[in-house]
């Protein structure tokens, strides 16, 4: 196993990780470096699969970029599995449950009423919940659905593994709709759904291409529409130029603190939608929107 690893300085990591995305839509590896002042980002293949490139730094595009090759140890596809753990998202209130997301060799916790298991397969596709822009987008989906009643359809932009429209359906919100541009994705979303019990329609989608299927009101299932969107800053702003300005609430994830009043603002003027609730963790936030 050969693993490719790109060093750049934290001002240019997100161009950075857009293009990797793109190569890559299983998603890359993140570690902070320098005490958070560069970002390094690292794919993993067999030989062949990547190029074999020396140690050496490039300028791509203006961008200073350090790159590194490392070939690992044969037993690299099942040591792999001890950097993923469960992680819990705590609920806000005893009005919904708490949800563990879990990969499928770690062991359920303890069944109780106050608790739902969520199994997603992180060697499938991008969003695994231990990322801290999806744990901030469930937690925002918590504090929602101890708000709100209501249980309505779910459009999930950037659906990825499909964790979040899971949790979702989880907490009873139907019908489920997850969109991607990537095919493995779709279908990793589908797989993950079936095994976690929960009914969900997956479809290739391209955002810049593609009109966003159930906005307009005559085509869209009954029940107030929630929109979920994990999605890099680009994709977000370009979002808030095609959502319609009527009834919806948002829950946007994928930013950095630094950028989310500029989503927001977007988000405010295009769709006529304001920011309820912000969560941070790190260097991540994620919105929490609803019509004016």
């Amino acid at each position: 196993m050969i693993r490719l690893a790109l060093r750049v300085r934290r001002a240019e990591a997100e161009l950075v990780l857009a293009a990797l995305l793109e190569l890559t839509p299983a998603g890359v590896e993140e570690a902070e470096l320098d005490g958070g002042e560069t970002i390094e980002y690292a794919v993993y293949g067999a030989p062949g699969e990547l190029p074999a490139l020396p140690d050496l730094t490039a300028a791509v595009g203006g961008l200073l970029i350090e790159i590194t090759t490392s070939e690992l140890a044969d037993d690299w596809s099942e040591r792999w599995k001890e950097f993923h753990h469960p992680v819990l998202v705590e609920a806000p209130g005893p009005q919904v449950p708490s949800l563990r997301i879990r990969p499928p060799w770690e062991l359920p916790a303890d069944p109780r009423p106050t608790l739902q298991e969520i199994v997603i397969d992180p060697g499938q596709a991008f969003g695994t919940g231990g990322h801290a822009s999806t744990r901030l987008c469930i937690a925002l989906m918590l504090e929602l659905a101890c708000t709100d009643p209501r249980r309505g359809p779910v459009l999930d932009i950037g659906t990825g593994s499909g964790v979040l429209a899971i949790a979702a359906g989880r907490l009873g919100y139907a019908p489920l709709l997850g969109l991607d541009n990537e095919l493995e994705s779709v279908e990793a979303a589908s797989g993950n759904a079936t095994v976690n019990g929960v009914e969900l329609e997956t479809r290739r989608f391209d955002l810049r291409h593609d009109q966003l299927p159930w906005l307009a009101p005559s085509g869209r299932p009954p029940g107030p529409l929630l929109v979920t969107a994990n999605l890099l800053r680009p994709l977000l702003l370009e979002l808030a130029r095609q959502l319609p300005a009527e009834p919806l609430a948002l829950i946007a994830g994928g930013l950095l603190r630094e950028e989310a009043d500029e989503v927001s603002v977007a988000l405010a003027r295009g769709a006529g939608l304001v920011e309820l609730q912000r969560v941070e963790e790190g260097e991540w936030a994620a919105l929490w929107l609803t019509a004016a």
